[in-house]
């Protein structure tokens, strides 16, 4: 009992420390952690529906896109995996749908018994909370936030899949899953033939765009919401660029997407009315972080494609279950240059002023995602023979944790699948987050050198 009292006590020393030095890496380091669990789990026969063992690669693919709630897939999720598998699959999801930021507070909060004051920075920095005192509460009310909503997503739908399958512990098992899937922005589906039997489905569709929209926000956004709902000048600035930001890419694909693929065959040139108003609904939603499909993404044309790859690069709300360089990063940027466009010194939002320091924020997680989807994109370019159209369209989605898929995944060399693997984990951590944790030291300057303009453009 010492030595395993001993041993407590060292670990807990040891997250304290890595805590101060550097909270970053202790964040990647849970993280990771986990992917390599759940790769472990899927690793083992009982995994697998036919009891053998799942190769590395697709192994350690499924459970990055599961713990990064991604849902790109290298092998098809309801026939492959086995029971077992689809449970470490749905707790990956599950737990990668706290947050990265959020996950390390808790397990220091475990380790230590306690949330001191580098936990609790570290914790605000993935929720977005200035008030250290909340630090914990906030992650017990992200924890209740997210498992209450699953559990209403479940019972929604659980009465549904009961008439449709016609068991009821099935349909209860689907309806959790689906749940899971859908809040966490997971993009898995296990249902037997996928979600496009239910493309006009309302009872299925409306919860699959009503909880991603919920996920996608995230968790700051749903907590001031909650306090100050009926008075909207009590919302933060932040709510508020998040909030019209996500409505208004939102209200662009509901329009862009059916506009472009009314003619289609594939998609939705052969729906009725009704089944292409609640396609277009689950696209608006979907296409920038669950990737729960109706309309099979393959059959899009190309230019649809292009739309998406700009919608998946931006991806969701920060702190959020979604991806990508954050709806908050793009406004900031269209701030920025309207701001330049005027001539006016300050950049403005809802009668707030914005700090030059987020912009240069803004600018560096934008030019850093775009650097890596380009060398990815390469890579795979260099060792598949594939199109840049659909190569770019799944690296973009990787990176965004959005799942949407033009079909290529299940058919890429393992070379091919670790780089989206690299993808699915770079975008789900964060650029900034990572390139804190590998930075070996910050620079503090006292002495600034004078000041010149360059000619730009």
């Amino acid at each position: 009992m010492s030595r395993m009292r001993t041993i407590g006590l060292s670990l807990r020393d040891w997250v304290d420390e890595m805590a101060n030095s550097s909270p970053s890496r202790l964040a990647l380091l849970v993280f990771t952690s986990i992917v390599l669990v759940v790769t472990t789990l899927l690793s083992l026969p009982i995994a697998t529906a036919s009891g053998q063992r799942a190769p590395l690669a697709d192994a350690l693919f499924t459970a990055t896109s599961a713990v990064c709630v991604t849902g790109l897939v290298t092998v098809e999720t309801a026939s492959y995996w086995s029971t077992f598998g689809h449970v470490c699959i749905m707790l990956g999801a599950m737990i990668g749908g706290l947050g990265v930021m959020t996950l390390a507070s808790i397990l220091g909060f475990a380790v230590s018994r306690r949330i001191g004051l580098t936990q609790r920075l570290l914790a605000a920095r993935e929720t977005k909370t200035d008030r250290l005192g909340e630090v914990g509460s906030l992650i017990r009310a992200v924890v209740v936030a997210s498992l209450s909503v699953e559990i209403t997503l479940a019972l929604v739908l659980f009465p549904r899949l009961w008439d449709l399958e016609g068991n009821a512990g099935q349909a209860a098992w689907h309806a959790a899953f689906m749940a899971a899937s859908i809040f966490n922005n997971a993009g898995f589906v296990i249902l037997p033939d996928g979600l496009a039997p239910h493309i006009g489905d309302w009872w299925i569709c409306l919860p699959i765009a009503f909880g991603t929209a919920l996920g996608a926000i995230g968790f700051p956004v749903l907590l001031n919401l909650r306090r100050h709902f009926f008075h909207p000048r009590q919302w933060s600035l932040h709510t508020k660029l998040t909030i019209v930001t996500y409505v208004s890419l939102c209200v662009l694909t509901f329009i862009a997407i059916p506009a472009m693929e009314w003619t289609n065959p594939a998609t939705f040139g052969q729906m009725k009315p009704s089944e292409k108003f609640l396609s277009a609904l689950v696209l608006s939603v979907n296409s920038r972080s669950s990737g729960l499909e109706t309309v099979p993404i393959g059959h899009m044309r190309e230019s649809t494609w292009f739309v998406q790859d700009a919608l998946m690069f931006v991806g969701g709300g920060t702190a959020s279950t979604g991806g990508g360089i954050k709806v908050t990063t793009l406004a900031v940027l269209v701030l920025a240059i309207v701001a330049e466009a005027r001539g006016d010194r300050d950049i403005e939002a809802f009668r707030r002023r914005i700090p030059i320091e987020t912009v240069r924020l803004a600018v560096a997680v934008a030019f850093i995602g775009a650097t890596l989807v380009g060398i990815a994109t390469l890579l795979l370019l260099s060792i598949t023979s594939l199109q840049l159209d659909s190569v770019l369209f799944e690296v973009i989605s990787a990176f965004g944790t959005v799942g949407l898929s033009t079909g290529i995944t299940p058919h890429l060399p393992d070379a091919g699948k670790y780089v989206l693997t690299v993808m699915m984990f770079t975008g789900r951590v964060g650029t900034m987050t990572l390139a804190a944790a590998l930075a070996l030291r910050s620079r503090r300057r006292v002495i600034r050198m004078p000041a010149e303009r360059p000619a730009v453009g």
